[in-house]
Formats: C-alpha cells, sequence, structure tokens
C-alpha cells in the first residue's frame, strides 16, 4: 500500500516532495498556497513512522523512502517527475535518483544531507540521539539550526510539531538512516541540481554544498536563501516557493561550472 499523500496542483510536470527529519508531508504547507497549481503537481509523503504513517513500522531507512515513493510514483501514474527534498529528504531524493536515474528529470535539495551523511562527535552525537525522546533537545535542535534567531514560540511551536508527527521508534532510526548512510560511489551525476541553503544554517552550508553535490554534480548549483536558516519553508516561504519553480521550470540552463555565491 502507497504512503500517505496529499497532492497539491494539477499541471503536467509532477514533483515529489519529500520532507525532513523534524517534518512530515504537510511541513511545507507555507508555501502551499503560492505554488504554480497549473503548472507543476505536487505530491507530498509522509515517510513510515511519520504523519499519516506514524504507526506503520518499517526499517526506516534511506533505502525504504526511496522505494516507498517509487512505489507511489507507480501508483499515480507517473512515469517521470522532479523531486524536492529537505535535510534528510534530500539524502532521499537522491537515492531515488540512483535507482531509477531515466525517471528524475530535476531535483531541488533543501538544506540537504549529502549522501555521504554526516560525522558527527560523540557528545554531539548523544545530543542527537536524546531528541528522540526528549522534547527540549529538538527545542535546541532547532534554534541551533536557524541561528538562534527566531522567535521563542515558533521554536517551541515546531518542537511540539515533530514530536506529535513521528513516532520515537521512527525518529531515532532515521537519526541513523540520514547520518551514516553513504551511497556517495554511486552517484552518476547525470541530473539537473539546485541546491538551496540558508545563510543562517550553521551545518548545511554552502561550503558543504561545495564538497558534496558540486563535486559529484557536473549540473549542480548552490543558491543561498537570505534570512533562512534550515527551515526555509517557515523562515522565508515565498522565496522557497520562487527559487524552486524557477529553476524546475528550465533545469537545463543550470551552468555546467558551477560557483558558489
Amino acid at each position: 500500500m502507497p504512503n500517505t499523500f496529499h497532492r497539491v496542483g494539477n499541471g503536467p510536470h509532477p514533483v515529489l516532495v519529500l520532507h525532513g527529519w523534524f517534518g512530515d508531508a504537510h511541513s511545507f504547507e507555507p508555501i502551499e498556497p503560492w505554488l504554480s497549481l497549473d503548472v507543476f503537481s505536487y505530491v507530498f509523503m509522509d515517510y513510515r513512522g511519520y504523519g499519516g504513517m506514524r504507526e506503520t513500522h518499517g526499517a526506516y531507512t534511506i533505502d525504504e523512502i526511496a522505494t516507498d515513493a517509487l512505489t507511489l510514483a507507480d501508483a499515480l501514474g507517473l512515469p517521470t517527475f522532479s523531486l524536492v527534498g529537505h535535510s534528510m529528504g534530500g539524502m532521499a531524493i537522491e537515492r531515488i535518483a540512483t535507482f531509477t536515474p531515466d525517471r528524475v528529470r530535476a531535483m531541488v535539495a533543501v538544506a540537504p544531507v549529502p549522501c555521504g551523511g554526516i560525522r558527527y562527535d560523540s557528545t554531539t552525537r548523544r545530543f542527537l540521539e536524546d531528541a528522540a525522546h526528549l522534547l527540549e533537545s529538538r527545542r535546541t535542535i532547532i534554534d541551533r539550526s536557524t541561528g538562534n534567531r527566531l522567535p521563542a514560540s515558533w521554536v517551541d511551536w515546531k518542537a511540539a510539531y515533530s514530536a506529535s508527527r513521528s513516532s520515537g521508534e521512527a525518529f531515532a532510526a532515521y537519526l541513523r538512516a540520514w547520518a551514516d548512510t553513504d551511497f556517495s560511489d554511486e552517484i552518476a551525476g547525470v541530473h539537473p541540481v539546485k541546491v538551496l541553503v540558508g545563510e543562517h544554517d550553521p551545518t548545511f552550508t554552502a561550503g558543504l554544498m561545495a564538497d558534496t553535490y558540486l563535486r559529484r554534480y557536473p549540473l549542480a548549483s548552490v543558491d543561498m536563501l537570505k534570512n533562512a536558516g534550515h527551515y526555509p519553508m517557515n523562515e522565508t516561504p515565498l522565496a522557497l516557493a520562487a527559487a524552486m519553480e524557477s529553476f524546475l521550470s528550465d533545469p537545463v540552463t543550470v551552468d555546467i561550472a558551477p560557483s558558489v555565491p
């Protein structure tokens, strides 16, 4: 049975959208009213253990997310599509592209975890692991990843939202999935890719993307979203929607020799 999802728009260009570790299929809601609904058809999918799939158990791996997304695309009759992925979802869209490269038109990676994962020191790793059962840890992570600059009420809301929309079991397992997975040697680098990073994101920076995406994808470029941290769909929804659709409308014009702003 395909994963739960919701669809926005009826345009001829289908786009599968995959959420991050702290999200679910509705985490992009702030941008949904401003999308070009006659040009694109966006499909926002839940992972196992998240949102409408909160009680659905699984292996909770990047490969499973990718396989489930392809199963959903098949069920919806989408032979080809573009991909948008935020954070952990950025790694998942890269995995989809390695599984079925001929079906992927273009990719937009938003503050993404690169396909080689992220290596943390033991103290940071334990702190991230605590977020599976400690709301205050989630709050601290969200605050730090947005530059310690947003209203406390929003940080509280985001932490509570993530806790209510994911099971502790899945949340804990997905940390291992996105931090420890490495399939970088399988990247063919044939797809147009736009990487969007927030200027206040301390970890998923333009420098990290230069060392990963720009080295692996000749048709990749990196843009910085001003006044955003790790959650531009919440922080700068109009800028994110515009950046996504500008690229997806004409991805073949990406420079062969990309540069970091």
